[in-house]
């Protein structure tokens, strides 16, 4: 398939350099782009650096880092003050629905972007992601994070467990489980609530989000959240949870010790496991679907300009935004440095998906994780998810360790997010 991201970006550049000729003073001024970025995003943009420069010399790449927690609370404020505004935002999946209904991001449909003629070559549910209800494309996908199962082969083997007892159904996976518990004490995953944001993902039909449909409707007094919840009790009442929360330290202990046996989450965990979270585990994990045919997405990062950021830098934040997500080389590059899961469809074609891991005992675990990318859906988001995130939650660790009726405790969250939505 032949990678059109270099061109493009190179007329954009043309373009510009005709400009440029018309106002030789500021042909070779010096300017500063100035990138907002958390790890390991900040990484592969100072990578691409070289690339950029040799588009456009005179352009130096400012790049700003902050720890995740740190860089989304940074934008929140800059996005609502209009102060210390980047030129160009990295964004986590999970704050792109938040952003996108404030009015604080350029639309990119619009010129002089006009991201549209390129949808096509993002992977689909990561460009929708990047969409309001509006139509309006605030964020440009640069990494995805597939869904999938990684477990310990060493654990399932000791317990006579298959990998077919794991995923071919949810009662099936919390059956393996229990086998799991008895031969080897090992937990089946780190906490209960794991396996309900997997299930109240099954089944979303198309206009629908997690937690609201397209009129603002509620919809968590339903099949789908009882079932999550219902699998979550299971678990929790077999006691095959460790009940520790994600990049907790007991967290991190359990993948070292070999108390945890499975953990759903996106691909980029495997390297995260082998590069610093249990190395020494090396060659004891191996990568599947998710369970019961389930195809869901862990996080990806998108790239957005700011309505209000200097207006004289846009087009140059745009060139950047399209050379890191557009550009076959930079994609692969950041997959191969960072485990960045490209979201260019042409950056999926390489032989470096057919390499064996030797992390996952040698198995070819990319041709999985893309397999997972071209059947993932996606997810209308709604300004009130978090909240609705925090309420179920909440009502979850009340049916868990209160022992509350399921169905009472989904009611309570419907009423609640009843009267959040009408605000």
């Amino acid at each position: 398939m032949r990678d059109l991201g270099t061109s493009t970006v190179h007329r954009s550049a043309w373009r510009l350099g005709l400009a440029a000729l018309f106002c030789l003073p500021c042909a070779h001024a010096q300017q500063t782009l100035t990138v907002a970025a958390f790890p390991a995003v900040d990484e592969i943009i100072k990578a691409a650096i070289p690339a950029w420069k040799k588009l456009h010399p005179t352009v130096d790449i400012k790049v700003v880092s902050r720890q995740f927690n740190d860089h989304h609370t940074a934008m929140t404020t800059a996005l609502s003050t209009s102060v210390y505004l980047p030129d160009v935002m990295a964004l986590e999946v999970g704050y792109v629905g938040r952003f996108a209904h404030g009015g604080g991001l350029e639309d990119l449909s619009r010129e002089p972007y006009g991201i549209g003629k390129f949808a096509a070559r993002y992977v689909p549910y990561a460009y929708q992601q990047g969409s309001n209800r509006a139509g309006a494309v605030v964020a440009a996908p640069t990494d995805i994070g597939p869904g999938t199962l990684l477990y310990r082969a060493d654990i399932l083997a000791r317990a006579g467990v298959t990998e077919t007892e794991l995923t071919a159904s949810w009662e099936s996976y919390v059956a393996a489980g229990v086998k799991i518990k008895a031969s080897t004490g090992a937990y089946l995953m780190a906490h209960a609530r794991d396996i309900k944001d997997i299930a109240i993902r099954t089944g979303v039909q198309p206009g629908e989000g997690l937690y609201f449909d397209k009129q603002s409707r509620v919809l968590v007094n339903s099949p789908r959240f009882l079932r999550a919840f219902e699998l979550a009790r299971q678990v929790r009442q077999n006691r095959l949870d460790a009940k520790v929360s994600p990049w907790s330290t007991e967290w991190t202990e359990g993948f070292k010790r070999g108390t945890l046996a499975t953990q759903m989450s996106g691909s980029w965990l495997a390297g995260h496991l082998n590069n610093w979270l249990a190395p020494a585990t090396k060659g004891l994990w191996r990568a599947a679907q998710l369970p019961e045919g389930a195809w869901a997405a862990y996080g990806g990062t998108f790239l957005s300009i700011p309505r209000n950021s200097a207006p004289g830098r846009k087009l140059l934040a745009w060139e950047l935004i399209q050379l890191l997500t557009l550009d076959r080389k930079m994609q692969l590059a950041a997959f191969k440095s960072q485990d960045a899961f490209p979201a260019l469809l042409a950056a999926q074609d390489d032989d470096f998906f057919e390499q064996p891991i030797a992390f996952l005992g040698d198995k070819p675990a990319r041709l999985l994780w893309r397999e997972a990318s071209q059947h993932i859906t996606a997810v209308d988001v709604h300004k009130q998810d978090s909240f609705a995130a925090e309420v179920i939650d909440t009502e979850l660790d009340k049916v868990l360790d209160q022992g509350k009726d399921i169905k009472t405790a989904l009611a309570d969250a419907q009423r609640l997010l009843e009267k959040r939505a009408k605000r």
